[in-house]
Protein backbone atom coordinates (compact mmCIF):
# COMPACT_ATOMS: atom_id res chain seq x y z
CA UNK A 1 0.00 0.00 0.00
CA UNK A 2 1.08 3.18 -0.58
CA UNK A 3 1.59 6.16 1.64
CA UNK A 4 0.88 9.30 1.00
CA UNK A 5 0.35 12.57 3.22
CA UNK A 6 -3.32 12.72 2.38
CA UNK A 7 -3.96 9.29 4.02
CA UNK A 8 -2.72 10.28 7.44
CA UNK A 9 -4.66 11.63 10.11
CA UNK A 10 -4.59 15.27 10.74
CA UNK A 11 -2.11 15.10 13.00
CA UNK A 12 0.20 14.06 10.87
CA UNK A 13 -0.74 16.04 7.65
CA UNK A 14 1.49 18.98 5.79
CA UNK A 15 -0.97 22.02 7.11
CA UNK A 16 0.11 20.88 10.90
CA UNK A 17 4.04 20.22 10.48
CA UNK A 18 5.08 23.74 10.87
CA UNK A 19 2.87 24.64 13.33
CA UNK A 20 4.89 25.93 16.64
CA UNK A 21 3.75 24.34 19.94
CA UNK A 22 2.96 25.44 23.29
CA UNK A 23 6.01 26.15 24.96
CA UNK A 24 3.98 26.03 28.40
CA UNK A 25 2.18 22.42 27.15
CA UNK A 26 6.21 21.31 26.36
CA UNK A 27 7.33 22.22 29.44
CA UNK A 28 4.81 19.97 31.53
CA UNK A 29 4.58 16.88 29.48
CA UNK A 30 8.05 15.36 30.15
CA UNK A 31 7.93 12.92 32.77
CA UNK A 32 4.30 10.92 32.80
CA UNK A 33 2.73 7.64 33.74
CA UNK A 34 3.23 6.84 30.01
CA UNK A 35 5.48 3.55 29.07
CA UNK A 36 6.61 2.78 25.69
CA UNK A 37 6.55 -0.87 25.50
CA UNK A 38 9.72 -1.38 22.12
CA UNK A 39 7.96 -4.81 20.23
CA UNK A 40 9.87 -7.62 19.75
CA UNK A 41 11.62 -7.38 16.11
CA UNK A 42 10.47 -10.05 13.01
CA UNK A 43 14.04 -10.84 13.02
CA UNK A 44 17.98 -10.12 13.80
CA UNK A 45 20.98 -9.84 11.81
CA UNK A 46 24.61 -9.32 13.45
CA UNK A 47 26.96 -7.47 11.07
CA UNK A 48 31.06 -7.63 11.72
CA UNK A 49 32.22 -4.18 11.52
CA UNK A 50 35.68 -4.91 11.92
CA UNK A 51 37.90 -4.07 15.21
CA UNK A 52 36.15 -7.19 17.06
CA UNK A 53 33.16 -5.39 16.70
CA UNK A 54 29.45 -6.39 15.35
CA UNK A 55 26.20 -4.30 15.03
CA UNK A 56 23.10 -5.69 15.42
CA UNK A 57 20.33 -5.16 13.15
CA UNK A 58 16.93 -5.59 13.68
CA UNK A 59 13.11 -5.45 11.48
CA UNK A 60 10.33 -4.25 12.42
CA UNK A 61 7.00 -3.09 10.23
CA UNK A 62 5.55 -3.98 7.14
CA UNK A 63 8.01 -6.22 5.34
CA UNK A 64 5.74 -5.27 2.14
CA UNK A 65 6.34 -1.63 2.47
CA UNK A 66 8.67 0.54 1.20
CA UNK A 67 12.40 0.06 3.10
CA UNK A 68 13.41 3.11 5.66
CA UNK A 69 17.42 2.27 7.46
CA UNK A 70 17.13 4.00 10.70
CA UNK A 71 19.88 5.01 13.66
CA UNK A 72 20.31 7.82 16.29
CA UNK A 73 22.57 10.38 17.44
CA UNK A 74 25.75 9.99 19.59
CA UNK A 75 25.03 8.47 23.42
CA UNK A 76 22.32 7.35 22.16
CA UNK A 77 19.94 4.44 21.38
CA UNK A 78 17.71 3.72 17.94
CA UNK A 79 14.99 1.99 20.76
CA UNK A 80 14.39 5.99 22.24
CA UNK A 81 13.34 6.74 18.89
CA UNK A 82 10.28 4.64 19.18
CA UNK A 83 7.98 7.48 19.58
CA UNK A 84 8.92 8.43 16.09
CA UNK A 85 9.53 5.41 14.24
CA UNK A 86 6.43 3.60 15.82
CA UNK A 87 4.34 5.92 13.78
CA UNK A 88 5.98 4.12 10.75
CA UNK A 89 5.38 0.35 11.32
CA UNK A 90 2.22 0.03 9.64
CA UNK A 91 3.34 1.19 6.20
CA UNK A 92 7.23 0.82 6.01
CA UNK A 93 9.96 -2.15 6.16
CA UNK A 94 11.37 -0.65 9.06
CA UNK A 95 15.75 -2.06 9.85
CA UNK A 96 16.91 -0.30 13.01
CA UNK A 97 20.30 -0.74 14.21
CA UNK A 98 22.49 1.16 16.99
CA UNK A 99 26.12 2.66 15.61
CA UNK A 100 28.60 0.61 17.16
CA UNK A 101 29.53 0.93 21.11
CA UNK A 102 25.81 1.87 21.58
CA UNK A 103 22.23 0.52 22.31
CA UNK A 104 21.75 -3.69 21.63
CA UNK A 105 25.35 -3.63 20.39
CA UNK A 106 28.64 -5.08 22.66
CA UNK A 107 31.46 -2.70 23.70
CA UNK A 108 34.27 -2.77 20.90
CA UNK A 109 37.76 -0.95 21.75
CA UNK A 110 37.97 2.58 22.18
CA UNK A 111 40.16 3.32 19.19
CA UNK A 112 38.16 1.98 17.22
CA UNK A 113 35.12 4.36 17.82
CA UNK A 114 35.55 7.42 15.36
CA UNK A 115 33.98 8.83 12.12
CA UNK A 116 35.82 7.34 9.91
CA UNK A 117 34.80 3.97 11.31
CA UNK A 118 31.48 4.80 11.54
CA UNK A 119 31.17 6.33 7.94
CA UNK A 120 32.58 3.05 6.77
CA UNK A 121 30.30 1.06 9.27
CA UNK A 122 27.40 2.29 7.17
CA UNK A 123 28.58 1.02 4.08
CA UNK A 124 28.52 -2.56 5.99
CA UNK A 125 25.02 -2.33 7.45
CA UNK A 126 23.74 -1.33 4.19
CA UNK A 127 25.73 -4.12 2.26
CA UNK A 128 24.15 -6.75 4.81
CA UNK A 129 20.28 -5.71 4.40
CA UNK A 130 20.98 -6.46 0.62
CA UNK A 131 22.21 -9.66 1.02
CA UNK A 132 19.76 -10.49 3.78
CA UNK A 133 16.55 -8.55 2.91
CA UNK A 134 16.86 -8.40 -0.39
CA UNK A 135 17.93 -5.57 -2.78
CA UNK A 136 15.25 -3.18 -2.44
CA UNK A 137 15.72 0.54 -2.20
CA UNK A 138 16.90 1.79 0.82
CA UNK A 139 15.50 5.14 2.33
CA UNK A 140 18.07 6.46 5.02
CA UNK A 141 16.76 8.15 8.55
CA UNK A 142 19.42 9.24 10.56
CA UNK A 143 19.60 11.56 13.19
CA UNK A 144 22.66 13.74 14.45
CA UNK A 145 25.99 11.81 14.62
CA UNK A 146 24.93 9.02 12.27
CA UNK A 147 23.80 11.89 9.73
CA UNK A 148 27.15 12.89 9.54
CA UNK A 149 28.60 9.37 8.90
CA UNK A 150 26.36 8.47 6.48
CA UNK A 151 27.06 11.78 4.44
CA UNK A 152 30.84 10.76 4.94
CA UNK A 153 30.30 6.71 3.88
CA UNK A 154 32.65 5.70 0.98
CA UNK A 155 29.42 4.83 -1.13
CA UNK A 156 28.67 8.84 -0.96
CA UNK A 157 24.93 8.34 -1.50
CA UNK A 158 25.08 5.38 -4.18
CA UNK A 159 23.28 2.93 -2.18
CA UNK A 160 20.07 4.88 -1.16
CA UNK A 161 17.21 6.17 -3.03
CA UNK A 162 17.20 8.81 -0.84
CA UNK A 163 18.70 10.45 2.57
CA UNK A 164 16.55 12.03 5.26
CA UNK A 165 18.49 14.11 8.04
CA UNK A 166 17.29 15.18 11.41
CA UNK A 167 19.33 18.50 12.79
CA UNK A 168 22.96 16.80 10.99
CA UNK A 169 26.04 18.03 13.07
CA UNK A 170 27.40 20.02 9.98
CA UNK A 171 29.51 23.15 9.73
CA UNK A 172 28.83 26.15 7.03
CA UNK A 173 32.27 26.12 4.89
CA UNK A 174 33.45 29.44 4.73
CA UNK A 175 32.60 30.98 8.01
CA UNK A 176 33.90 31.27 11.43
CA UNK A 177 34.17 28.13 13.07
CA UNK A 178 34.96 29.40 16.72
CA UNK A 179 31.26 28.88 18.07
CA UNK A 180 30.53 25.69 16.93
CA UNK A 181 34.28 24.21 17.82
CA UNK A 182 33.60 26.12 21.75
CA UNK A 183 30.35 24.46 21.35
CA UNK A 184 31.70 20.52 20.15
CA UNK A 185 34.54 20.96 23.23
CA UNK A 186 32.21 22.19 25.64
CA UNK A 187 29.78 18.87 25.01
CA UNK A 188 32.79 17.10 24.96
CA UNK A 189 34.50 17.99 28.50
CA UNK A 190 30.99 17.27 29.31
CA UNK A 191 30.38 14.37 28.02
CA UNK A 192 33.97 13.00 29.56
CA UNK A 193 32.83 13.79 33.38
CA UNK A 194 29.21 12.61 32.84
CA UNK A 195 27.88 10.21 35.71
CA UNK A 196 29.03 6.48 34.17
CA UNK A 197 27.08 4.57 36.47
CA UNK A 198 23.30 4.58 38.50
CA UNK A 199 21.76 2.65 41.36
CA UNK A 200 18.67 2.64 39.50
CA UNK A 201 17.30 3.37 35.88
CA UNK A 202 15.00 5.36 37.46
CA UNK A 203 17.56 7.66 39.04
CA UNK A 204 18.95 8.54 35.07
CA UNK A 205 15.48 8.98 34.13
CA UNK A 206 15.36 11.92 37.24
CA UNK A 207 18.38 13.40 36.06
CA UNK A 208 17.62 13.70 32.34
CA UNK A 209 14.54 15.68 33.59
CA UNK A 210 17.20 18.87 34.57
CA UNK A 211 18.57 18.66 31.36
CA UNK A 212 17.73 21.67 28.86
CA UNK A 213 18.23 18.71 26.12
CA UNK A 214 15.08 16.96 27.53
CA UNK A 215 12.57 19.59 28.22
CA UNK A 216 10.14 19.61 25.39
CA UNK A 217 10.03 15.68 25.05
CA UNK A 218 7.41 13.42 24.81
CA UNK A 219 5.57 12.04 27.54
CA UNK A 220 7.64 8.40 28.69
CA UNK A 221 10.95 9.16 26.49
CA UNK A 222 12.74 10.11 30.19
CA UNK A 223 12.22 6.19 31.32
CA UNK A 224 12.57 5.58 28.18
CA UNK A 225 16.06 6.81 27.97
CA UNK A 226 16.89 4.80 30.81
CA UNK A 227 15.68 1.19 29.29
CA UNK A 228 17.72 2.45 26.39
CA UNK A 229 20.91 3.75 27.28
CA UNK A 230 21.95 1.72 30.39
CA UNK A 231 23.01 -1.52 31.19
CA UNK A 232 23.45 -3.93 33.75
CA UNK A 233 26.64 -3.37 35.76
CA UNK A 234 28.95 -6.33 35.32
CA UNK A 235 29.44 -6.20 39.21
CA UNK A 236 25.73 -6.76 39.79
CA UNK A 237 25.89 -3.49 41.30
CA UNK A 238 22.83 -0.78 39.65
CA UNK A 239 23.63 0.20 35.64
CA UNK A 240 26.09 1.67 33.65
CA UNK A 241 25.92 3.63 30.58
CA UNK A 242 26.10 1.31 27.56
CA UNK A 243 28.00 4.35 25.61
CA UNK A 244 30.61 4.87 28.07
CA UNK A 245 31.70 8.90 28.41
CA UNK A 246 35.16 8.82 26.91
CA UNK A 247 33.55 6.48 24.03
CA UNK A 248 30.91 9.94 23.70
CA UNK A 249 33.59 12.64 24.54
CA UNK A 250 35.97 11.20 21.46
CA UNK A 251 33.53 10.94 18.99
CA UNK A 252 32.05 14.65 19.88
CA UNK A 253 35.73 15.85 19.90
CA UNK A 254 37.26 15.00 16.63
CA UNK A 255 33.62 14.50 15.05
CA UNK A 256 33.85 18.62 14.50
CA UNK A 257 36.81 17.96 12.23
CA UNK A 258 34.77 15.94 9.85
CA UNK A 259 31.47 18.16 10.03
CA UNK A 260 33.10 21.04 7.75
CA UNK A 261 34.41 18.59 4.64
CA UNK A 262 30.61 17.32 3.59
CA UNK A 263 29.75 18.27 0.17
CA UNK A 264 25.72 17.91 0.17
CA UNK A 265 25.07 19.13 -3.25
CA UNK A 266 27.86 16.39 -4.49
CA UNK A 267 25.91 13.24 -2.52
CA UNK A 268 24.84 10.74 -4.46
CA UNK A 269 20.89 10.50 -3.47
CA UNK A 270 18.63 13.32 -2.83
CA UNK A 271 18.63 14.98 0.49
CA UNK A 272 15.98 16.52 2.70
CA UNK A 273 17.14 18.29 5.78
CA UNK A 274 14.66 18.72 8.52
CA UNK A 275 16.52 20.99 11.52
CA UNK A 276 15.98 22.69 15.09
CA UNK A 277 14.58 25.84 15.17
CA UNK A 278 17.78 28.01 14.36
CA UNK A 279 15.84 30.52 16.02
CA UNK A 280 16.82 29.75 20.08
CA UNK A 281 19.18 29.01 21.93
CA UNK A 282 20.79 25.75 21.63
CA UNK A 283 22.00 22.89 23.79
CA UNK A 284 23.59 20.85 21.91
CA UNK A 285 25.39 22.54 18.87
CA UNK A 286 24.69 25.74 17.06
CA UNK A 287 22.13 24.55 14.18
CA UNK A 288 22.68 25.19 10.73
CA UNK A 289 19.89 27.15 8.71
CA UNK A 290 20.11 26.17 5.47
CA UNK A 291 17.45 28.17 3.75
CA UNK A 292 19.82 30.09 1.92
CA UNK A 293 21.87 26.92 0.11
CA UNK A 294 20.20 26.42 -3.12
CA UNK A 295 19.78 22.62 -4.13
CA UNK A 296 19.35 21.71 0.03
CA UNK A 297 15.77 20.75 0.49
CA UNK A 298 15.58 22.15 3.82
CA UNK A 299 12.79 22.94 6.70
CA UNK A 300 12.92 23.53 10.09
CA UNK A 301 10.40 22.55 13.00
CA UNK A 302 9.36 26.37 15.08
CA UNK A 303 10.07 25.63 18.67
CA UNK A 304 11.98 22.12 18.40
CA UNK A 305 15.91 21.66 19.71
CA UNK A 306 18.31 18.89 18.34
CA UNK A 307 16.32 16.18 20.08
CA UNK A 308 13.32 16.84 17.53
CA UNK A 309 11.90 13.41 16.78
CA UNK A 310 11.19 12.95 20.27
CA UNK A 311 10.01 16.57 20.93
CA UNK A 312 7.70 16.47 17.49
CA UNK A 313 7.24 13.26 16.50
CA UNK A 314 4.92 13.76 14.21
CA UNK A 315 5.34 16.36 12.47
CA UNK A 316 8.72 14.87 11.38
CA UNK A 317 7.24 12.39 9.80
CA UNK A 318 4.88 14.47 7.96
CA UNK A 319 7.83 16.09 6.89
CA UNK A 320 9.20 13.49 5.65
CA UNK A 321 6.71 11.99 4.17
CA UNK A 322 6.14 14.87 2.42
CA UNK A 323 9.61 14.93 0.93
CA UNK A 324 9.09 10.94 -0.15
CA UNK A 325 6.21 11.84 -1.96
CA UNK A 326 7.98 14.57 -3.92
CA UNK A 327 10.69 12.23 -4.98
CA UNK A 328 8.36 9.36 -6.14
CA UNK A 329 9.58 6.94 -2.97
CA UNK A 330 6.13 6.30 -1.44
Amino acid sequence: MSVTSASLPPSLTKSTARLPRSRERTESVTRSDHMWELPEPSSTLDVPVGDDTVITLRRHGNPAGPRLVLSHGSGLAIDLYYPFWSLLTDDFDLIVYDLRNHGRNALGPLAGHHVPALARDQDLVFAAIDAHYGNEPKIGVYHSVSSLVTLLAPSNGSELAALVMFDPPLRKPGLTHEEYDDASLRNAAMARARMRQFASRQVLADLAQLSPNFRHVVPGVLELLAETTLRESPSGDGYELICPPEYESQLMEYGRIYAVGVDLLGFGCPLKVIGADPTLPYAFLPTMDLSEMAGVNYDFLPDATHLLQLEQPESCVALMLEFLEEQGLI
